[in-house]
């Protein structure tokens, strides 16, 4: 199994990257929310990786963080009838710790705005998943969730997440895309008080 790779960005489109490594090109698909945080070609870039493998094609899939990549699968694993087609989507819509807490919380609403998931599958993937993305703990008032290791997202809190969820649905509801939607959120969020108010959040979004 390939844990990582480490190489040389050639070429990004929407949801591809491929990296040259020793002369090879590798293509690697990876969510919005990867694409984002690439560097520019030309340059070096790890990605945690998984890949699948059948009969007829063999496809790698790429993460900035290992949280991610780790997401990925446990999504893949645990909840029926989603391939990685719908959980790289839904990885690309929406930030993990937005992601973690939507299902902890059982936000149907914010996650069946990703393309391609529909409102039974969210609730499926709450279903499944609402046990599992967060120790008991972590669903307390006040108790940040951790963005892991190796990411750079800022941890997002219960306290502060329902001013958060309800600026991203502001923005969709102007006509954002979700992914559009809370990629603006983040950013805003990240130059302001972690206690910003919804209306603080959108002006910066807005603004931006």
């Amino acid at each position: 199994m390939i844990a990582f790779i480490h190489g040389k960005l050639i070429e990004c489109q929407l949801t591809l990257a491929i990296l040259e490594v020793n002369g090879i090109g590798y293509e690697v698909h990876v969510p919005l929310t990867t694409v984002e945080r690439l560097p520019s070609l030309g340059e070096t870039v790890k990605l945690f990786t998984h890949a699948t493998y059948r009969e007829d094609s063999q496809t790698l899939y790429g993460f900035i963080d290992r949280e991610s990549r780790d997401f990925f699968r446990m999504i893949v694993d645990k909840v029926s009838g989603i391939g990685p087609k719908i959980a790289l989507n839904l990885l690309g819509s929406l930030s993990l710790p937005t992601l973690k807490v939507s299902i902890a919380n059982g936000d149907v609403g914010m996650l069946s705005k990703a393309q391609g998931l529909g409102k039974k599958t969210a609730e499926r993937i709450v279903v499944e998943l609402k046990d599992k993305v967060l120790p008991e703990e972590l669903t307390v008032q006040n108790t940040a969730v951790p963005a892991g290791p190796d990411s750079k997202e800022s941890p997002i809190t219960t306290q502060n997440f329902t001013n958060y969820q309800d600026a991203v649905s502001a923005l969709l509801t102007l006509g954002y895309k979700a992914t559009d939607a809370d990629q603006a959120i983040r950013r805003a969020s990240k130059s302001m008080d972690k206690n910003a108010s919804t209306e603080e959040l959108i002006r910066i979004a807005l603004s931006k």
